[in-house]
């Protein structure tokens, strides 16, 4: 089963994009395993908390939907030093729209899910 770790801009994107996340996930990947990082949750509920009503983020739908993986401590505090060591020694991919953090990624051979202007998921390999 492919695993997907979520960044926290790549969640917010899926949820500002108003697509069916379910089925674009199907779509591409199947029925992957959704992983959060603990700092990503963090990240999530600040932004949620900066929100209007009308725009929140659907976190029970996320904290529904995955599980929670931890980094290992030497990986050190920064969300996408931690997002992108899981990843790369899982084999995992990274939903994100981060443009810093998919450079980083793509270098690594890292697979990204990001989200389209089309309101679509993306797989890409690299660049």
């Amino acid at each position: 089963m492919q695993k997907v770790l979520i960044d926290a801009c790549g969640w917010a994107a899926v949820i500002d994009s108003g697509m069916n996340f379910d089925a674009e996930l199907l779509g591409i990947l199947g029925r992957p395993e959704l992983l959060v990082l603990p700092k990503v949750m963090e990240e999530l509920e600040l932004l949620d908390a900066k929100r209007p009503r009308a725009k929140r983020l659907l976190l029970s739908m996320l904290i529904a939907k995955s599980s929670t993986i931890e980094a290992p401590l030497e990986v050190g505090e920064h969300t996408d030093d931690q997002l992108l060591h899981l990843a790369q020694t899982n084999s995992m991919v990274v939903l994100t729209v981060d443009v810093e953090l998919k450079r980083r990624l793509f270098e690594r051979a890292v697979p990204v899910l990001e989200v389209s202007k089309k309101k679509r998921l993306n797989l890409i390999d690299g660049l």
